[in-house]
């Protein structure tokens, strides 16, 4: 479609901006999930492939048996047909994001198949799982570290003399590479991670890209786990991956864009406004899928979606260099991955004692207090419905895009 940006036709310019391709790579991967999603849960029927459900003692759980699962495959489709249609397919950036997508799916893919082949919930291993998202961390740093045109901009401050308050923010001249990411909460909110081994003397670089590739394997690792288990409610995980996404592809829209990125003082990223394209089409899939995923399901994403997208989130922000920022956009994750350890870890050490009344943590909220559980936490008293949780869980990951884009401009 680019091509017609080449022809002398009225209008033909605008599919060559990336407003323009943003906008119709999100109603295509809308339209085609809506259209193709009734198609896709009709087979998924037919084939049988329904959800395995056991009976924990949750309103309203055991009326989700049977319900399709590896829904997951209408987001991939309406993400990536999207992206070969509009997008820029020599760009770096948004090849490293289709083939990060077709990695992570097919992760979750293997995964769900494996639970419906047993009939039970073990799918593959964890540490196999473990391994894929590894390794797709250690691709894109490495791809980062060694691609010529994966570089920044950096930004330097002019203080004006009498003030001493920023009087302009002026860009070098040529791409670096160097392992240097935005930090929040800072006056200087660009930080290198080389700093962490300026101990390692003129290996100090070097030092530096190392401690780049482990935050990167844990942070993909943890947020495609955490997006994983917060797939446990009709709607959860989807609502909390689109807002997490048109954050992001804001933040990526800003930082590719020399005149905002002055104004905010971030870091410039020639090309990687390309990725919003990409993060359009992801988004607009997720809202076409959530016209089906919205309560009461009629299909579940599975380890299909769960993982690909809480892995592309993690990844995205990785190459827009707003990684460190993760904790707070994607806190529920994070939080949903921490109630599961810490559960586990005092379970485990006091002889069958709990914290929650059940984790990951949304299920908490839908048990009552005081039911025969001895946990640490009984409230609420009386079980929340589904339908508020997943409300109440997406209004709090708002909330965090709010505050994450707050970062950027305190100084």
């Amino acid at each position: 479609m680019q091509a017609l940006g080449e022809l002398d036709l009225p209008g033909g310019r605008l599919i060559t901006y990336i407003t323009v391709r943003s906008g119709l790579a999100f109603v295509l991967g809308m339209l085609i999930a809506i259209f193709i999603g009734r198609k896709i849960i009709q087979r998924l029927q037919l084939m049988q492939v329904g959800e395995i459900v056991r009976n924990l003692g949750l309103e309203g759980q055991m009326a989700k048996k049977g319900t399709p699962t590896m829904g997951g495959v209408i987001i991939l489709i309406s993400t990536l047909v999207p992206c070969l249609l509009v997008a820029n397919l020599s760009n770096v950036y948004m090849l490293l994001l289709l083939f990060a997508t077709l990695w992570l799916g097919m992760i979750g893919f293997i995964d769900d198949y494996k639970k419906l082949q047993k009939h039970n919930k073990d799918g593959i291993k964890g540490k196999y799982k473990i391994i894929g998202q590894v390794g797709i961390a250690l691709i894109v740093a490495a791809v980062m570290y060694l691609n010529p045109n994966m570089g920044i901009v950096e930004n330097k401050e002019i203080l004006s003399p009498d003030t001493n308050r920023v009087e302009e923010v002026v860009y070098e001249d040529e791409l670096v590479k160097t392992p240097q990411t935005t930090i929040p909460f800072v006056k200087n909110n660009n930080f290198n991670y080389s700093w962490l081994t300026e101990w390692m003397g003129k290996y100090a670089e070097t030092g530096g890209w190392i401690a780049f590739f482990l935050v990167t394997v844990f942070l993909v690792t943890a947020t495609s786990n955490g997006a994983n288990l917060t797939d446990g409610l009709d709607g959860l995980a989807c609502g909390l991956s689109a807002i997490n996404g048109t954050a992001l592809a804001i933040m990526a829209y800003l930082g590719s864009n020399i005149i905002y990125s002055s104004y905010l003082n971030i870091m410039y990223i020639p090309g990687s406004e390309e990725m919003v394209v990409y993060m359009a089409a992801l988004v607009g899939a997720l809202v076409g899928f959530l016209w089906y995923n919205a309560a009461p399901a009629q299909v579940f994403m599975g380890d299909t979606g769960s993982l690909m997208l809480g892995g592309i989130i993690a990844i995205f922000a990785i190459l827009t260099r707003k990684e460190l920022l993760l904790p707070i956009l994607c806190g529920i994750f994070y939080i949903e991955d921490l109630s599961v350890m810490v559960q586990v870890a005092y379970f485990k050490r006091t002889g069958g004692k709990r914290i929650f009344k059940m984790t990951p943590l949304h299920h908490h909220f839908q048990m009552a207090g005081n039911s025969g559980i001895q946990a640490l936490i009984q409230r609420p008293l009386q079980p929340i419905p589904e339908s508020k949780i997943v409300t109440r869980f997406c209004i709090i990951g708002i909330i965090l895009a709010v505050i994450t884009f707050v970062t950027l401009k305190i100084r």
